[in-house]
């Protein structure tokens, strides 16, 4: 399997990394100059037609969208997540769609407040975004109190912790109250992303991005 994945550190494309270091799978890192503009070249729309990332070449042809790529992930190595005939796999994809769609856009909100609400409404549609974090965050600390699922625990390693480690990683970064969250809020969830940033492949990602020893529960250290 051949497989590139334009890259840039502390961007979605950080989350993929995370996965394809864990699996130990052999890669290659396009390094994308986002400043340089190469988002919007023509090249990178031929790997990527909206023009972010992440984007992943495979001997299959390129794919983007972050929680399609950790699904192909799952399904083509059977591992960090329920494959498709577990019969955990229904719930386990609500999450990582729910995470995708729920949270990841939500949290970006929050750092670009003007592409919802325009100019002059930044400061409301950041607020209804912590609003809609903090709830979201309690509904996964609550699936990780009551249920403990497999493919979400300190146990064992899979794409949801690494997805969800990210994306707390940068509303952690954010300034304190009224836009801030405080993991220690969600004592479970910090467990899992704990013991996730802990593993030799998170901190080797770590490491080469230059995300710090504790990337997700304690960015700043």
């Amino acid at each position: 399997m051949t497989l590139t994945l334009h890259h840039a550190p502390d961007f979605a494309s950080t989350i993929v990394r995370f996965a394809l270091e864990e699996l130990e799978l052999p890669h290659t890192l396009a390094i994308v100059d986002i400043e340089g503009g190469a988002l919007t070249s023509a090249e990178y729309r031929r790997v990527n037609p909206v023009g972010l990332i992440p984007a992943l070449e495979t001997d299959h042809g390129p794919m983007f969208e972050t929680a399609a790529i950790l699904l192909w992930l799952v399904d083509q190595t059977g591992r960090l997540g329920p494959g498709p005939k577990d019969p955990d796999r229904g719930a386990f994809l609500s999450w990582l769609f729910f995470t995708s769609n729920a949270l990841h856009q939500t949290a970006l909100a929050m750092f670009y407040p003007h592409r919802p609400a325009g100019e002059a409404n930044t400061d409301a549609a950041r607020a209804a975004a912590h609003d809609q974090i903090t709830a979201r965050l309690g509904l996964i600390e609550t699936l990780i109190e009551t249920q403990s699922p497999r493919w979400l625990s300190p146990d064992h390693p899979g794409v949801l912790g690494y997805y969800i480690g990210i994306l707390v990683r940068w509303l952690i970064s954010l300034p304190p109250a009224p836009y801030g969250i405080d993991l220690a809020d969600f004592p479970h969830l910090h467990a899992v992303l704990a013991a996730h940033e802990a593993r030799p492949a998170a901190l080797r990602v770590a490491a080469s991005d230059g995300l710090g020893p504790t990337p997700f529960t304690n960015p700043g250290s």
